[in-house]
Parts: C-alpha cells; structure tokens; sequence
C-alpha cells in the first residue's frame, strides 16, 4: 500500500494520539492553520462552542508529519476519524507536502481540512470574540484555553511563529493577569 503519514498542525502535534515510526516537520502549501471552527465536542459544547484550529484555504502551513506502519494504518484510521471527525466540520483529504528534515522527500498525507460550508466553521473572527469563545470552551478534552496555550508551545519548541495565534495568547493572558490582579480597597 505504501507509506501513510498523517500531518498535525494543531494538537495533534503534541497530541497525536496513535502510534508512528517517524515524525517529521513539514510544510503544506495552499492552506494555512486559522482558529476558524467553533467546537461543540473537544473544547466546547453546542451551547457554549469553544474554538479550534482547521486548515483553510490560502498560504501555508508549517506542522509535523508523522509515518504510520501499513500495519496501522486502518486503527489509525479509525481513530483520526472518531477524534476528527465527530461533527464532520474537517473535510478528510490527502495533500502533497515537503518534509523540512534536511531530506527534501515529497510525501502525500492525510489532512483535515475545514469545511467552510459546515455550520461550524467560524471564519476569521475578531481578536475579542475569539478570547471570549476561548476563555469559557470546554469540552470533552479539556479546557479551550489549555488547547491554544498547548498549541503554541509546541509552535515555540519548533521555531513556527503563528502571528494571529500568537496575538490571541497575548490577549489572554492580559486577560488573566487582569482577572488575578488585586482590586483596589475600597474607599472610607
């Protein structure tokens, strides 16, 4: 059957979840990481969405690639499409990507890709309502905060800079410092 690999570019980064032989940074072309779907089952619920990572259309995107034994490829399978699929939001597709280890292999891998047509998919919203939707999402894995603050130290460890992300974690935690801050004592 030949290779499968799988490209992570937001917790399945530091989450996969499956088992792989080999990892390895990767650029994808012709999509870009965006917080742009509202999340009604990881990090959210319907009544009060959180808001994850899809891969939309425009730029590129730096992630990891990670190679699957043909041995594992269906229980992969299965359970890429349980955790990713369970509100059908993400399109699966397999996409041409570059591995960035000093190799320069061309591979083909399954990837998420957002559909823009589904009732979830967020667009690019403002940096206020992205923080609010973050600041109260959680689902069934955990808090929506822990998933963008997760997000990006991985993006650090591996030297991507994601600019809007990025700005939203500064968002937050002013947001938190502000919360943690003492308040004046009230006045005689």
């Amino acid at each position: 059957m030949g290779d499968f690999w799988v490209f992570g570019y937001g917790s399945l980064m530091w989450r996969p979840g499956f088992a792989y032989t080999e990892e390895a940074p990767a650029l994808l072309k012709g999509l870009h990481r965006s917080l742009c779907v509202y999340s009604h089952v990881h990090r959210g619920t319907p009544d009060c969405p959180g808001l994850v990572l899809g891969l939309d259309r425009g730029g590129s995107c730096r992630g990891l690639a990670f190679r699957v034994d043909d041995a594992h490829r269906e229980e992969t399978l299965a359970y890429l499409r349980a955790r990713e699929q369970a509100t059908m939001v993400y399109r699966e597709t397999e996409r041409s990507l570059r591995l960035l280890d000093g190799s320069h292999r061309r591979v083909r891998a399954l990837c998420y890709v957002v559909d823009r047509s589904h009732p979830q998919y967020a667009g690019v919203l403002p940096l206020d309502q992205q923080a609010a939707c973050v600041r109260r999402g959680t689902g069934k894995s955990g808090e929506n905060v822990d998933y963008v603050v997760n997000t990006l130290d991985h993006l650090a460890e591996m030297g991507i800079t994601d600019h809007r992300l990025e700005a939203l974690g500064q968002w937050l935690a002013a947001q938190r410092g502000a919360a943690a801050a003492p308040k004046p004592a009230p006045a005689d």
